[in-house]
């Protein structure tokens, strides 16, 4: 496992870090047994950094983890979300009554006195143009209740908003092969700042693995079946915002760049991490067999640039026109 700082926190977290959104809600279904033996596969990997939200699964995943702190005796990073359970999820719902009875909340589920990161979930943009929230969380930082926090983005615009605000230390963003706008100019306004750059997604809900065909089903509480459009949230949220069959076709474009030595998904884990932004990827996992896919990535060779550059190319030709100007 490789190492890198996150931002200005004073952590250094796993190059490839471990996503709970799958092991709480809308990935279909999931057993807590096999849910914690992949989260003790990620420890023994060397993952020390774990992503969470007070949502996912209405608070579930931030209980497995609270319940892998009690088993294991190593130093491990937890960094949740807050915001997402308002509703109607609104900037007037920013309050300090509700940014602190989630952060309460939190720390309950999580069983401690103090969260190592909070992020700002998928806000609406409004709420980025709105001082006051972010001197919430500096009150809160102040009363010992946060360590440190940041917000997780739709969209590049709220990313570069949201580090004028001098104590958001992350930004944690939607980027893959199919997802390349935060290369743009995010990156380096990040690296300026000494930002924490989070890779959501990195996966594309699952079509960078390769596993998929036209004919691959998904439970109906799994997002992949009923978010496509958009229904449930944000629709860059499922395999990155682009049609199913599109994304399969550039799929099997792929396959002709992949190098012989790597899988599809280990290659597009270690694409993010050629980018020094970068801080981690935080694929999810429900299984341990996943678990150890996704670390192996962390430790394989730089990729030529030669075939950096056939990514970005395939990026440009077959993929950019649908998702680039939405996110």
């Amino acid at each position: 496992m490789q190492y890198r700082e996150l931002g200005r926190t004073g952590y250094k977290v796993s190059t490839i870090s471990f996503g709970a959104w799958a092991i709480g809600s809308t990935w279909g279904t999931v057993d807590d047994k096999e849910s914690m033996a992949a989260l003790h596969k990620a420890l023994d990997c060397g993952v020390n950094f774990f992503d969470t939200a007070d949502v996912y699964g209405d608070g579930h995943s931030e209980r497995l983890l609270a319940q892998l702190r009690k088993e294991r005796s190593e130093k491990f990073y937890v960094a949740t979300k807050a915001g997402r359970r308002l509703n109607p999820h609104v900037p007037s719902g920013f309050t300090r009554e509700n940014l602190t009875a989630f952060v309460e909340r939190s720390l309950k589920n999580l069983e401690t006195d103090s969260l190592d990161l909070i992020q700002l979930h998928c806000p609406p943009t409004e709420v980025l143009y709105m001082p006051e929230v972010f001197g919430i969380l500096d009150d809160l930082v102040k009363a010992g209740k946060l360590k440190n926090y940041g917000v997780s983005v739709e969209k590049v615009e709220e990313a570069l908003k949201a580090i004028e605000y001098p104590n958001v230390k992350t930004i944690q963003i939607i980027f893959n092969i199919f997802r390349q706008r935060p290369s743009d100019l995010f990156f380096e306004q990040a690296i300026k700042k000494k930002v924490g750059v989070l890779a959501r997604l990195p996966l594309s809900s699952g079509m960078l693995s390769g596993k998929f065909t036209s004919n691959s089903t998904f439970e109906s509480t799994d997002h992949r079946a009923f978010n496509r459009d958009g229904a449930g949230f944000d629709k860059g949220e499922t395999f990155s915002g682009l049609d199913y069959e599109t994304g399969l076709r550039a799929v099997e474009s792929l396959r002709k760049i992949i190098p012989s030595e790597m899988t599809m998904a280990e290659f597009a884990l270690r694409w993010i991490l050629m980018f020094p932004a970068i801080t981690c990827a935080i694929p999810g996992a429900k299984r341990p067999s996943q678990v150890e896919e996704n670390v192996r990535a962390a430790d394989l060779p730089e990729i030529p640039e030669a075939v950096m550059r056939q990514v970005e190319a395939l990026y440009n030709e077959q993929v950019k026109a649908h998702v680039h100007h939405l996110w």
